[in-house]
């Protein structure tokens, strides 16, 4: 164990990283810690990461974060899931919806057992039927305060969200300093970080470091050569185009994901603007055909021209390697789709707080969080691989992710719900039970066979049942204000 204690905190690194790190330390650590962020205005971030999950709003509420204020200043959205267009093949779509499907009939079984159970009789509908976000966001519908029933997420503009943050953190006691990085210090016996040292000569000196450096992951891989795992062997995007656009349309409460020849398409809706892009395998489509790909798609008038982004997938070795903890990109990158980086942000600074090392950093600990982060990485991994391996569609990317090996853990899930519809989320899992059935069924895969319980009861109870959750689900979603209303009512933000 290092003797040293831990008080002083640098962030390497702004953006949506550095500023997240900076606001749950000083809300959470603030009377215990001295931290510095360390940033260049010079220096650009990827900043294209405007979709966000649920879990954003519990760490918004752990922060003290007054909703309506935070939406106005990042000119949000609200998201109540995913549309699937073309996935599985062209003119297919499915939505990924937030919150619970149906409603919890047994311990022993979930759900989607009762239902399949009345489709195996000719009965009950689609599975969207019971989804009250589904069929809200097929409305464009939408509620929020403390009876809104539907969980819901933020689309978001992630520049002005660092910017937010960035304010509320330097309220609370954390110092900015502006500079580039040209150096870093570290000890010649153990290999720990000292300092940074900028251009402008300053020293900064810590005692735990967070690398929010992005893909460069200046500390975490430059200086400690801390390891990558490349997973494109399962992923085969590696870059991606970014552009706003003027509003065309009113927006919609959930975020649009488009499949395409080599990749796919993003859409999403703010208060003023829309977030496009086009994820793309490059060994598949030239980066100067994707680019007018991409335009050719925009529905509003561009507000710049689209920027390339390059990527490699996969995870750090050591995302806390010594006294250096990476968050963000510099830990690592999946690709965007299903909306996870922000969360990752968020729940490795979670774990960090969760086992700040104040009296010194120890191997165990380390060892503990580099295991529950690679376990996280794993499992949205595994199903980020699902949307792209269940597929039909002809074209040669799509090939190749149909029939490619894909890891072992992802294998065993897929097995299991073909035999018996079993879905499952163990207590560390991002994703829900009701996450993978919506993908699972979405894609195309159908069980062979689901639990029988459903069967002890009869049909006219279980028909009952489901006419009744169906009827509760297109009443409330009647009862709902429209998406654009609420936005103006709640959360207006100025032009």
């Amino acid at each position: 164990m290092s003797e040293q204690r831990v008080r002083r905190v640098v962030i390497a690194g702004g953006g949506t990283a550095g500023w997240i790190a900076a606001a749950a330390l000083v809300k959470q650590l603030g009377p215990l810690l001295d931290i510095t962020l360390v940033e260049s205005d010079e220096i650009g971030t990827v900043g294209v990461g405007e979709s966000t999950i649920p879990t954003s709003r519990r760490f918004h509420q752990m922060l003290g974060i007054d909703e309506p204020a935070f939406m106005r200043e990042t000119q949000a959205s609200f998201k109540l899931g995913i549309s699937f267009e073309d996935w599985t093949r062209k003119g297919d779509r499915y939505f990924h919806s937030f919150g619970q499907i149906g409603r919890q009939a047994s311990w022993m079984a979930d759900f989607h057992h009762f239902w399949l159970e009345a489709q195996s009789q000719g009965f009950g509908g689609h599975l969207a039927d019971y989804s009250l976000e589904l069929n809200a966001a097929a409305s464009g519908r939408m509620e929020v305060g403390a009876q809104a029933q539907v969980q819901y997420a933020f689309h978001l503009d992630a520049t002005l969200y660092a910017r937010f943050l960035r304010r509320l953190s330097e309220n609370a006691g954390v110092r900015r300093v502006e500079g580039k990085i040209t150096r870093v210090e570290q000890n010649g016996e153990s290999g720990f970080l000292r300092a940074l040292v900028l251009e402008s000569g300053a020293r900064i000196e810590g005692d735990l470091f967070l690398d929010c450096t992005g893909f460069r992951a200046l500390l975490s891989e430059q200086t400690l050569q801390s390891g990558f795992e490349d997973w494109s062997q399962w992923i085969s995007t590696d870059c991606a185009f970014a552009v706003q656009t003027e509003t065309a349309e009113p927006p919609v409460p959930y975020t649009r994901a488009i499949a395409h020849q080599a990749g796919w398409r993003w859409k999403i809706p703010l208060q003023h603007r829309v977030g496009n892009g086009l994820v793309f395998g490059s060994e598949f489509l030239s980066p100067e055909a994707a680019r007018q790909q991409l335009l050719d798609a925009l529905d509003g008038r561009p507000l710049f021209d689209p920027r390339l982004i390059r990527y490699r997938t996969g995870q750090r070795r050591k995302v806390w390697n010594k006294n250096c903890v990476a968050l963000g990109l510099s830990s690592g990158f999946i690709e965007p789709l299903e909306s996870t980086s922000i969360h990752l942000i968020k729940t490795g600074v979670t774990r960090l707080i969760q086992a700040f090392p104040f009296g010194g950093i120890g191997e165990a600990q380390t060892a503990r969080f580099n295991a529950q982060a690679r376990h996280e990485m794993e499992g949205v991994r595994d199903f980020i691989i699902l949307h792209y391996h269940l597929n039909h569609r002809e074209e040669p990317f799509w090939e190749r992710c149909r029939t490619m090996a894909i890891p072992q853990t992802l294998a065993e899930r897929l097995a299991l719900f073909v035999e018996a519809a079993q879905a499952y989320q163990a207590g560390d899992d991002l994703f829900r039970v009701d996450s993978w059935v919506q993908v699972l069924l979405g894609q195309g895969l159908a069980p062979q066979g689901h639990h029988q319980l459903a069967r002890m009861m009869p049909a006219d109870n279980l028909r009952k049942t489901l006419d009744t959750l169906r009827q509760e689900v297109m009443t409330a979603v009647k009862a709902m204000p429209r998406h654009a209303e609420v936005l103006k009512i709640y959360c207006p933000s100025p032009l």
